[in-house]
């Protein structure tokens, strides 16, 4: 990939030229985008964002931009970021910034450049954050603490990043308010398992085209994305086996027809293996050096940690890349591991991420959380908040409209017959 960039006063990209194409995608992806395509009008007339400043760290796809330019339109200044070295759209990037969005992402960065394009983002110093695996928080709260006296608050809108901030809300470390978008029913129980199910298994026919019917298709995690990943690899035909710590979740799994099993057993069987945990160390050498010729191995979760590729590194004789985005590492005894992605999110590097129509919710869901952060925000306990219940079922109906679904109302009686303690045989 080439070296060269285009850059202005408020935005580097890898290449300018590209904005027309990004534009393309990014029409694409609002005509599938109906909530927010509503919000952006109601809300472009009402000027809800107006003075306020928006520092956004998170992956720059065609769907992103939908959600950048509906925070515009509502009056919002805006500072981007993109929140993975391997996430960003260049076509999309360059779209944004010819647009004349402040934006700081090209695909490829290294963990210096990544840290870098945060740091430019925090130069307007923001009143809001809006991040994905809250890396633009903890670079606040680590690097720039003095910057958070002026936010008035944040969203996070991924499991990950969750639970490290709430983590941090644990420890009395956390400065200002954050609303975890991640945790609201429209998001999780939409993009987590039917958007994440989806693009990972497109990210592994992209860079492997091989057949999944009959393979014997391994998830770490029965969490939202790992029971979408597993749906969705039963639904191609695979044989799928779940490897899972909590036993709640290992008996989900069991019921859905899955095999569950340890993943030092699955290591020998498994063909395909997608991680989903959020947890690192999921797959390491022991596992590696049990698994079949031309196993498949590749990560959904939001770092790269799931999969250890230094033990890897050290066990095998060679690697060599033998297709975009699938890395091939053959062992001492002549097996063959094949990568995917490096062990980023397969599902945004080596293909476009979630469909439009998924995140949708999951971006009206962060639209009206910015909404709610600058109208109440100051008066918000400093934790992590959850979305109301009233908002879910707001982007619910309307998503539900978009389809034209029916949906029945209760009747006064039944409304009363809810709260009636007293009704009985």
């Amino acid at each position: 990939m080439s070296d060269t960039y285009s850059e202005g006063p408020n935005y580097k990209v890898r290449d300018l030229g590209l904005a027309e194409k990004g534009r393309l995608k990014m029409d694409w992806a609002e005509s599938r985008m109906p909530v927010l395509m509503k919000l952006r009008e109601e809300h472009s007339k009402l000027q809800s964002l107006k003075g306020m400043r928006i520092a956004g760290c998170l992956h720059v796809t065609k769907e992103t931009a939908v959600l950048v330019e509906t925070l515009a339109a509502a009056g919002a200044e805006i500072s981007w970021s993109g929140c993975n070295p391997l996430s960003t759209n260049d076509e999309v990037a360059a779209a944004l910034a010819k647009a004349g969005i402040s934006i700081y992402a090209w695909h490829g960065m290294n963990t210096e450049e990544f840290y870098w394009c945060i740091d430019k983002t925090l130069e307007m110093k923001p009143t809001l954050t809006l991040d994905d695996g809250a890396d633009l928080i903890f670079s606040v709260h680590n690097r720039h603490p003095e910057l958070a006296e002026t936010i008035i608050g944040g969203t996070e809108e991924t499991t990950t990043g969750v639970h490290r901030l709430r983590a941090m809300a644990r420890d009395g470390a956390l400065k200002y308010p954050v609303i975890a978008v991640n945790d609201a029913e429209t998001k999780w129980d939409f993009d987590n398992v039917f958007g994440t199910g989806q693009s990972s298994l497109d990210g592994i026919l992209r860079a492997t085209s091989v057949l999944l019917a009959g393979k014997n298709f391994v998830v770490a995690g029965f969490g939202h994305c790992g029971s979408g990943c597993a749906m969705r690899a039963a639904g191609m035909g695979s044989n799928v086996i779940v490897t899972e710590v909590k036993p709640t979740a290992a008996l989900k799994a069991t019921l859905h027809g899955h095999q569950v099993m340890k993943m030092d057993d699955a290591a020998r069987v498994g063909d395909v293996f997608i991680t989903a945990t959020g947890m690192k160390d999921v797959i390491v050498g022991r596992h590696f050096e049990v698994m079949k010729d031309g196993a498949i191995v590749c990560n959904t979760g939001h770092y790269d940690c799931e999969i250890n590729l230094e033990e890897l590194e050290a066990m095998a004789k060679s690697k060599r890349l033998v297709r975009d985005n699938c890395e091939e590492y053959t062992m001492p005894d002549g097996r063959r591991i094949y990568v995917l992605a490096q062990g980023r999110l397969v599902n945004l590097a080596a293909a476009e991420g979630h469909p439009s129509e998924v995140m949708d919710m999951s971006f009206a869901n962060q639209f009206l959380s910015m909404v709610r952060l600058a109208t109440q925000g100051k008066g918000l306990e400093i934790t992590v908040h959850d979305i109301p219940e009233e908002q879910d079922q707001q982007i619910a109906g309307i998503k539900l409209k978009t389809l034209d679904a029916g949906l029945d109302v209760l009747t006064p009686e039944q409304i009363a017959y809810e709260d009636d303690y007293a009704a009985g045989t």
